[in-house]
């Protein structure tokens, strides 16, 4: 196994733990208010009008503080192409937006919305959907305590993560191309696959310009941690055969990253991916049968 378990998140005291450590999993007043809001999505279906949130002083009080340091931190760390998206993303500095706000947006700019989930979403609708414009993403607020880590998706990262990329044509072409592949795939270790890819790029993909590496990957740009210390992971260039053999740990700092020389080659690489699947693919690529 791979050292992710010794990538941890940095409390506000600069002590460290392991992410199994981390609040949120933890502190049973917050589990709570998290699953009064997961539970607002409970039965929708894609594309349905996303629940309004009544958002606490203290998780605005969150947004507010990762909001500041998450901006400064994508301006010394982020690719061109996140920094130029960003100017056109609704991200507003003083509050949470709500999925309303934040789809009217990006509608206007390349199509797509948000559509409200309770939490982690099976890879056929979750990727799949994509296809449709639509992209599923949560409205709880992350654990107040640590605010600058989260070991999982929350309204901060699908907003500042792929908000922003939702907000450029470039970015949303390419999850359109995701979800079009898996619109068409029913196996589950196809869609894994293609789970694995989407991972590894629009998750934690990094861009190399002028020599140094930078964040376009949306869980690296909703991570203040983990975008600070980009430059002490291992980034392998964007190979999607040893993109499909790397192991990772969602909840967990990533040692082990791919880079790419622009998003163009993102594109190019997932494309000639992707076009190539169907149901029996797993077994090319020495993906061994779940069933």
């Amino acid at each position: 196994m791979d050292d992710t378990q010794a990538r941890t998140p940095v409390a506000p005291d600069g002590r460290l733990g392991t992410a199994a450590e981390h609040p949120g999993f933890s502190d049973p007043r917050y589990l709570c208010r998290r699953a009064a809001v997961a539970a607002l999505a409970r039965g929708l279906r894609v594309g349905d009008p996303s629940p309004t949130v009544a958002y606490s002083d203290s998780e605005e009080r969150t947004w507010r503080a990762v909001h500041r340091a998450l901006w400064t931190a994508q301006g010394e760390h982020a690719c061109r192409a996140v920094l130029k998206a960003r100017e056109q993303a609704p991200i507003p500095a003083d509050r949470i937006p709500q999925h309303a706000e934040v789809g009217s947006r990006l509608r206007q700019l390349t199509g797509f919305d948000f559509t409200a989930a309770g939490g982690v979403v099976e890879n056929k609708r979750f990727l799949g959907s994509m296809a449709e414009g639509y992209f599923h993403a949560v409205q709880f607020v992350r654990h107040p305590a640590m605010p600058l880590f989260t070991p999982e998706p929350d309204v901060l990262h699908d907003v500042f993560g792929h908000g922003i990329h939702l907000a450029s044509p470039d970015f949303a072409e390419v999850y359109r191309l995701i979800g079009e592949a898996a619109r068409r795939i029913d196996d589950e270790d196809v869609l894994q696959m293609i789970s694995d890819v989407y991972w590894f790029t629009l998750e934690y993909g990094v861009l190399h310009e002028d020599g140094t590496p930078k964040a376009y990957g949306a869980a690296l740009l909703s991570s203040y941690g983990e975008i600070r210390r980009l430059t002490r992971a291992r980034v392998r260039p964007l190979d999607i055969t040893a993109v499909l053999a790397t192991d990772y740990d969602i909840t967990g700092y990533q040692p082990v990253l791919f880079g790419a020389r622009a998003l163009s080659e993102v594109a190019d690489t997932l494309g000639g991916f992707l076009e190539q699947l169907d149901d029996d693919s797993a077994p090319r690529f020495g993906r061994a049968a779940t069933s």
